[in-house]
């Protein structure tokens, strides 16, 4: 294996090459069957976010609660997931991947629990703010293990599976959430929880991980797992023993030190991408879904199952592409999308604001939202979190990944929260503020973002930090 050495701030650090020749005659069974563990965490996460839609009138009629208390139930999940965001990055590092999984699966299993024995608000509220801890976790530790356990031939689609997961689960929640009790669905959600409770007792933890604590034995265990008995691994052990000795000659890093110039190219990317995701408008519109329709003219039930449907067909279609057209080509396809399903949606509010064609406003409404939804899972929703899980090296993961995380969340919260003010201030000029950020996303893209499809996680990793 060659190293190519480079010397930045009078520390030497080595990259190391991968042969363009080296094959794996393993079978990657063990990484299929790990992965489908692993996001038995993001359906988790799907089922909290998808809960508070479908329960909303039966719960309130039940407990009594006002549109207020209701909101700040809904609204306590996004908080739950800042503090998890924040906490599970130094975890993760800490006790491990699966470890961390562990936590985030006991802080759902309580709050679950919590909710279906609630007889008020308080309990109430307590237990979404637990599930939102949770889901905040799973939304880091997820996808930066499958990026660490998984080839680099198929890392991007086994990380894409992330988003398919929340996806199906959010649109599972709202259509048995119209048939089950809202007591009931809580107990739905402890259900996979355990699935990933029991499998995290059969999976490998993250070799990467395994690595950098120095349990030898235990890193080349879980590698030859993973890859398969027949497989060689001697040469991607030796890449990640390498990359990782040469980090450890670096001092490890502080929250400050993550804006250094030597991690600047990566948090910037890592932090901006999560933003282009959140500010673009996805909260906002899929939140507030039903009064789009509604307020366009087109009926919120048939609007609401069409979305459902595109979105876990298309998000299922970006997992397929995204290590075959790579990742930079479906976030410029995704972004132009998103612009365009702005300006349909924007056509269609001025053209009812006017009063103009108002025949039309109702499709143009339509064609606008599903544009703009199936542009999202094709590539935003999903390449964030992908190209986020790649291009931390190990001794930053925790920290940098927590930081990304909770600017996702944060985001996700404060383009929920504004979105009926900004309806209230102009419909269509809303969207075309949606649009502007998208078009503004593009542009960060096509300039800062690199291709990270078919690199080993050291090459990559070594590359934008050089």
């Amino acid at each position: 294996m060659g190293i190519k050495e480079d010397v930045e701030e009078g520390v030497e650090i080595r990259e190391p090459l991968v042969s363009e020749h080296a094959t794996n005659k393993g079978h990657p069974w063990m990484v299929y069957f790990t992965t489908l563990v692993a996001v038995c965490g993001s359906y988790e996460f799907g089922t909290c976010a998808g809960y508070s839609s479908p329960t909303q009138d039966a719960i309130r009629s039940d407990l009594g609660l006002s549109l207020a208390a209701y909101s700040l139930f809904g609204s306590i999940l996004t908080f739950g997931a800042m503090i998890g965001a924040i906490t599970s990055g130094p975890i993760a590092d800490f006790i491990g991947r699966k470890g961390a999984m562990r936590v985030s699966s006991a802080f759902c299993v309580a709050g679950w629990l919590v909710i279906f024995f609630s007889k008020g608000p308080i309990p109430l509220d307590i237990g979404r703010l637990a599930t939102g801890y949770g889901m905040g976790s799973f939304s880091y530790v997820v996808p930066v293990f499958i990026a660490e356990i998984a080839p680099k031939e198929l890392r991007g689609a086994l990380t894409a599976l992330n988003q398919f997961m929340i996806c199906g689960a959010v649109s599972v929640s709202f259509v048995i959430g119209n048939v089950l009790s809202w007591r009931t669905l809580a107990l739905i959600g402890l259900i996979p929880t355990s699935v990933m409770l029991l499998g995290l007792f059969i999976i490998p933890e993250s070799p990467r991980w395994l690595a950098k604590r120095r349990r030898g034995k235990e890193f080349e265990a879980a590698l030859q797992t993973l890859r398969g008995k027949d497989a060689d691994i001697s040469e991607e052990a030796d890449e990640i023993q390498d990359y990782i000795t040469s980090l450890e000659q670096q001092p490890k890093p502080k929250l400050l030190e993550l804006f250094q110039t030597r991690y600047m190219r990566s948090v910037t990317i890592g932090i901006g991408l999560m933003v282009c995701q959140q500010f673009g408008g996805i909260n906002g519109i899929c939140f507030y879904l039903s009064s789009i329709f509604e307020l366009a003219g087109f009926s919120a039930f048939a609007g609401t199952v069409i979305y459902a449907c595109l979105q876990i067909v298309i998000t299922g279609l970006g997992a397929a592409l995204i290590d075959k057209a790579g990742r930079k080509p479906l976030l410029l396809i995704s972004g132009t999308g998103l612009v365009a399903g702005c300006i349909f949606t924007a056509a269609a509010f001025y053209l009812k604001v006017h009063e103009v064609s108002l025949g039309a406003v109702p499709a143009l409404a339509l064609i606008g939202i599903l544009v703009y939804i199936g542009s999202f899972s094709l590539g935003m929703g999903a390449v964030p979190w992908v190209v986020m899980s790649e291009i931390f090296p190990i001794n930053i993961k925790g920290l940098a990944g927590s930081v990304a995380t909770l600017v996702n969340w944060f985001g996700a919260w404060l383009c929920s929260y504004t979105f009926n003010f900004l309806m209230s201030w102009s419909s269509y000029g809303t969207f075309i503020v949606y649009g502007a950020i998208n078009a503004v996303a593009i542009v960060f893209i096509i300039v800062v973002v690199p291709e990270t499809k078919g690199k080993s996680l050291e090459e990559l990793q070594a590359a934008i930090n050089a």
